[in-house]
């Protein structure tokens, strides 16, 4: 048997031996936590250990500007500050509470709960007028923090409204172009950053390290303010003329897709877009979100309607491109054609008798178009269509675009057919329509609607000019001469001969469109014409909603474009043609509509 002496030998050095590996332990772990610290995780001690040290602020970019295709701002920037506090740096609360509160015109209450606010930073308020701005940081007041920023503004206020769009606080796009291009519009924010102890208050005296912001982009658009200032103002004489619900007009490129201007009145306030652009009663003192969004919506990109007789030019071009039709083919009209179980009148209920082709497309003569329409057939004419891109969005670089809605193909019989060839029972955009009579008259090429030109840097250095998709070759080159020749004596001698501007050649079609449902007895009165009529530099398509009264597209929409064009085709360097035909056709005008 061991002695006590041994078993207290054997004991110690199993605790000593137990003490020697703890310690081995501890060691290990402590050397480990060491290279962990010091080697793996080095980097991120040494940045929590800066941001302890460091505040940062934050400083706004300034975002681009939108320049029309002459280089005026349309969107630009004006200086303001951002309010803010920080709670640790504050010595007088009841002093800073007071004078933001008065300042800024603030319930005191608001102001003082985020003063109170124990956290690095609390934005009291944003978009300060730089004059307010100035006279809080000459209080000096400590733990108050003044900074930079900007806020958009637009020098036209309501001008082209439903297309630029505007930001939000943030400075981001809410709707429109600035929506569409605010990754190019947007810059990169800088910063401020000061040392600070470790209650996070800055240490006096201290330089400060600043990073400067890069501003945005500039975006330079096809609309021209000019243009765009004319046919608004032409645009709100009319509506108040008819007693209309609305009036757009659009004036674009048919060659390339540049849109010169877009009006939809009434238009809204850019610098005050959440107040309603129409007079609100006292239960509707805060404007709905859906009163809003219909405010801000942007008819012509947004909404279909039924074309009526402009979509003639559709059905003209698809027989001709079929080779089903000659300009001299005779038509007769007693005043309406039975097809099937229907009776499907004219506009001109005593008929227009016998008439060529060319007088049938001059009298918007819907018996004319319901005969030119079987001839195609439903195949044929929906193959035309999709080639003049009507079954597709136009790419339009707006957001919100709408989509055509037709019968499917198979559903289309010979009343369908017969509707259809006068521009009836289907709905497209007004967009898409001045797409596909573009292709008609420029030879054969889809172009794509469109307001970006190119970008710029913030020293007006170009650094990206911005292409569009198109295709050639639509329609024939024999064709589209047939065409504009037709839609010049429409103009010349037909229903649209309120729009013809003595010295100049125009092309055109007018439409009176009857709105669903037909019992309404409410109308979309239009019209749709180019200049020169042989070589097309400009259309304008004109829309007046719900005309009080006369609603005839004749009477009411075609001079409207008349009075445009005899005002912009000067300002666009189209000179007056010396006419030397010194023989003078009169016609009576007739009337177009849908039935």
């Amino acid at each position: 048997m061991r002695s006590f002496k041994d078993l207290f030998e054997l004991y110690s050095r199993r605790r000593l031996t137990v003490f020697v590996g703890i310690m081995v332990v501890a060691a290990l772990v402590l050397s480990f936590r060491l290279v962990l610290i010091m080697m793996i995780k080095g980097n991120h001690y040494d940045e929590m250990a800066t941001n302890i040290q460091e505040r940062e602020r934050s400083i706004k970019a300034e975002r681009g500007k939108i320049y029309d295709r002459n280089g005026i701002v349309i969107a630009g920037n004006k200086a303001v500050c951002s309010i803010s506090v920080i709670h640790n740096q504050i010595t007088d609360e009841e002093q800073v509470i007071e004078n933001l509160s008065s300042l800024l015109e603030i319930d005191e209450a608001q102001v003082r709960k985020k003063v109170e606010k124990v956290s690095s930073r609390e934005t009291i308020k944003n978009n300060v007028d730089k004059e307010i701005a100035d006279k809080i940081r000459a209080l000096d007041m400590d733990g108050v923090m003044v900074d930079e920023d900007y806020k958009r503004y637009y020098p036209y206020s309501t001008l082209a409204s439903k297309v630029i769009g505007f930001t939000g606080a943030d400075n981001q796009g809410i709707v429109g172009l600035e929506v569409r291009y605010d990754t190019v519009l947007q810059g990169m924010p800088g910063s401020i950053k000061t040392l600070t102890d470790s209650r996070g208050i800055e240490i006096p005296n201290m330089a400060e390290t600043r990073e400067e912001p890069i501003p945005g982009n500039n975006l330079v658009v096809s609309l021209d303010v000019n243009i765009q200032q004319y046919a608004q103002q032409l645009a709100i004489q009319t509506m108040e003329l008819r007693g209309a619900k609305r009036v757009c007009i659009i004036v674009m490129n048919p060659q390339n897709g540049e849109i010169y201007a877009l009006v939809d009145v009434p238009e809204y306030d850019l610098n005050n877009p959440f107040k309603l652009n129409v007079d609100a009663t006292e239960t509707d003192a805060t404007p709905t979100s859906d009163q809003l969004n219909n405010m801000w919506r942007c008819f012509p990109i947004s909404d279909s309607y039924e074309p009526g007789s402009t979509f003639k030019i559709i059905t003209a071009t698809s027989a001709f491109e079929a080779g089903v039709l000659n300009v001299n083919d005779g038509f007769g009209c007693p005043g309406y054609r039975i097809v099937g179980d229907r009776r499907i009148r004219c506009h001109k209920t005593v008929g227009h008798g016998s008439q060529t082709f060319r007088e049938g497309i001059m009298n918007s003569c819907n018996p004319v178009f319901m005969d030119v329409g079987a001839r195609v057939g439903a195949s044929k004419f929906y193959e035309y269509m999709n080639k003049l891109g009507l079954f597709e969005k136009t790419g339009v670089d707006l957001p919100g675009e709408a989509a055509s809605i037709f019968h499917k193909q198979e559903n289309v019989k010979e009343v369908e057919l017969a509707t259809m060839s006068f521009g009836q029972s289907f709905q497209i955009t007004p967009l898409q329509l001045m797409r596909a009579v573009s292709a008609v008259v420029n030879g054969g090429t889809l172009v794509t609607p469109h307001f970006g030109v190119y970008v710029t840097d913030s020293n007006n250095n170009i650094v990206d000019k911005i292409s569009y998709n198109t295709r050639d070759g639509v329609v024939s080159e024999e064709t589209s001469e047939t065409m504009k020749d037709l839609l010049e004596d429409v103009v010349s001698l037909g229903t649209g001969k309120n729009a013809y501007v003595e010295g100049y050649r125009i092309g055109g079609k007018t439409a009176t469109s009857e709105k669903l449902p037909r019992s309404s007895n409410k109308y979309i009165s239009s019209f749709l014409g180019f200049a020169p009529a042989d070589n097309p530099q400009i259309m304008a398509l004109v829309l007046i909603d719900e005309p009080e009264g006369t609603y005839y597209g004749g009477t009411i929409a075609a001079p409207v474009i008349g009075d445009l064009y005899d005002n912009i085709l000067p300002y666009m360097g189209l000179d007056k043609e010396i006419s030397t035909d010194t023989d003078a056709v009169e016609t009576m005008i007739i009337e177009d509509t849908v039935f």
